[in-house]
């Protein structure tokens, strides 16, 4: 909801180095082109939010620009936090489950980066739980990054958003 994008670019720039910080206008302009976005909240509190773009998007990316010139066909999980005090209580699986009902028939896969350097061993160990495979790194001048993928089941009718 327009409303919650405050709350939500503050939580996300709280999360850096897990995901990259973002001025206002990068912000607007994933919110309006995710073809997945959700805000999760605890007791009427933000605690998390998860936004995923379809491949064929012209994103500014380099990861998403990785995955796209390796598949066809992706949704590609840009960014997913959860606000510090509000890990451990199943926000994080409840997002993933809902990205993975919402991308099943329609994608063959989705897509993600974790951080190595610096280093995220429980982003790394979370996926490997929820099924995520590591397909490749790809390293920039200040870090490295794995590169994930989770296989989905899917139908004879393209996503449509």
């Amino acid at each position: 909801m327009p409303s919650d994008q405050p709350a939500v670019l503050t939580l996300n720039n709280a999360s850096t180095p897990h995901v990259n910080a973002l001025a206002d206008e990068q912000f607007a302009w994933l919110a309006t082109h995710a073809d997945f976005y959700r805000v999760a909240e605890v007791h009427g509190v933000l605690s998390g939010f998860a936004m995923a773009i379809r491949h064929g998007t012209a994103y500014w990316s380099g990861n998403y620009a990785w995955f796209g010139e390796r598949y066809d066909a992706f949704l590609y999980l840009d960014r997913i936090v959860v606000a510090a005090d509000a890990r451990r209580v199943g926000v994080g699986r409840a997002l993933y489950a809902d990205l993975v009902r919402y991308a099943t028939g329609c994608w063959p896969r989705i897509t993600l980066e974790v951080n190595v350097e610096p280093p995220n061993p429980g982003s790394l160990a979370f996926h490997d739980r929820l099924g995520f495979l590591c397909v490749g790194t790809r390293r920039y001048a200040d870090g490295e990054v794995a590169m994930f993928e989770r296989t989905l089941s899917v139908s004879s009718t393209p996503a449509t958003g």
